[in-house]
């Protein structure tokens, strides 16, 4: 969420920052200062009679001793009637401080100046392109057909287990799944991150922390009883891992990189860009989390896309990056990149990997700290992308790669896989 005293000092510069967002409730801007204000008045207040009835305690323990009892009963009158008054201030002030959090959660983060206007997908600015579709050989499928013929993704099987978006990966399937991630896994480590296995659930607060509820909560899937989220991707819990926590300066970057499942509701997704694996609720993903010093996020947000660039060259990929509008653009990231890879058979582009600036608007709602030079204490600034996401990426290989014979492995994969072609 966005700082207080960055609201108050940047309001008229930030309004039609957050108008690109399509963000309209410029009256909450208001509400949030005006409270603000309140608070702090009440909080002197409180200050002031705590102070008071601290100062009155130690001179009535005085006063007795030196036998002036009346004199201490009037303190004692005097230090009550503080107590019941901070007791109201401190209740009017919780009341404030709860009503100010409900108000700034929703106001979403201010987009970086470079993010371009628009309403969906359709409007984002495609900012590079690399490769070309190849030419399929007559009688080419959909990888769903191709998962069939070959016996390696049983999306029926996967139905009836237990519903649609929840498939079953075989025989050279599921090594093909294993392959990749243990190929992403070791790009990355050997790009300096250090890996974490997390919990596949999260509480609350860190479902909070990195934006989750209250603005995606239809998208998770709730455990009522114990109150748990399953994860929608590993940036939860591994960014969550700095939650309250105040890094030093010497520390940045922090870099961590994750294999997990996620899991996603999709409502509302229907129609035929949800077939096969285009969009599941159940799928593998390694992620990539940075946390980075403020001045040097944005330098990191390029390396990052670098990176996933090149693992979509390794893979022999066609693939494009788009600079998400505003309409596009997530609740809390301040710019996206996403990445494309072109899907041979279906003749369309599909996503692969997000890879986002939060600046410290994260930070701010789990207490992600740094102490600078000076010894005063900043918000960090959080960046995550996939590296990469696995069902389309597998789609577009089976897809991209089919020939007569069976579908080839790309190179980089064979001594992972421990074969060259599918078939």
């Amino acid at each position: 969420m966005l700082q207080v005293n960055f609201i108050k000092e940047n309001k008229e510069d930030i309004i039609p920052l957050l108008a690109v967002k399509h963000f309209d409730k410029f009256e909450i801007l208001d509400e949030v200062i005006e409270l603000d204000l309140k608070r702090r008045s009440i909080q002197k207040d409180l200050d002031e009679q705590l102070a008071e009835s601290n100062k009155l305690a130690k001179e009535i323990g005085m006063l007795f001793k030196t036998g002036r009892g009346a004199e201490a009963n009037e303190y004692k009158q005097r230090t009550a009637d503080l107590k019941q008054s901070a007791k109201k201030l401190s209740d009017e002030l919780e009341s404030i401080q709860s009503k100010l959090n409900e108000l700034i959660v929703e106001i979403p983060n201010v987009p970086h100046p470079s993010v371009p206007e628009g309403k969906s997908d359709e409007d984002n600015e495609k900012v590079y392109e690399e490769g070309k579709a190849p030419a399929l050989y007559d009688g080419a499928k959909p990888h769903w057909d191709l998962a069939k013929q070959y016996d390696i993704i049983d999306f029926d099987l996967g139905s009836k287990v237990t519903g649609a978006g929840f498939p079953f990966y075989k025989n050279q399937g599921a090594r093909l799944q294993r392959a990749l991630i243990n190929f992403f896994l070791d790009e990355a480590l050997e790009a300096g991150y250090s890996e974490v296995q997390p919990p596949l659930f999260v509480n609350e607060d860190s479902a909070y922390g990195t934006g989750q509820l209250p603005d995606k909560e239809g998208q998770m899937y709730h455990i009522g009883e114990d109150n748990f989220y399953l994860i929608p991707t590993a940036e939860v819990p591994v960014t969550n891992i700095y939650r309250n926590v105040i890094l030093k300066e010497d520390e940045f970057p922090v870099k961590n990189v994750a294999y997990s499942n996620c899991f996603r509701r999709e409502a509302g997704s229907y129609g035929k860009d949800v077939r096969g694996l285009n969009r599941l609720h159940q799928f593998d993903k390694v992620e990539i989390v940075q946390i980075q010093h403020p001045e040097k996020s944005y330098d990191t947000l390029e390396e990052m896309k670098d990176y996933v660039a090149g693992l979509l060259r390794k893979l022999e990929l066609p693939f494009r990056i788009v600079k998400l509008c505003g309409g596009d653009l997530s609740f809390t990231s301040a710019l996206t990149y996403d990445f494309e890879v072109y899907s041979a058979a279906q003749e369309k582009w599909l996503e692969v990997s997000s890879v986002s600036n939060f600046e410290n608007y994260q930070a701010n709602r789990m207490k992600l700290r740094y102490k600078n030079e000076n010894g005063k204490t900043q918000l960090a600034h959080t960046l995550n992308g996939s590296a990469l996401a696995l069902p389309r990426i597998v789609a577009a290989l089976l897809e991209n790669n089919q020939v007569a014979e069976g579908i080839k492995i790309p190179e980089v994969l064979k001594s992972y896989t421990g074969f060259h072609i599918i078939n």
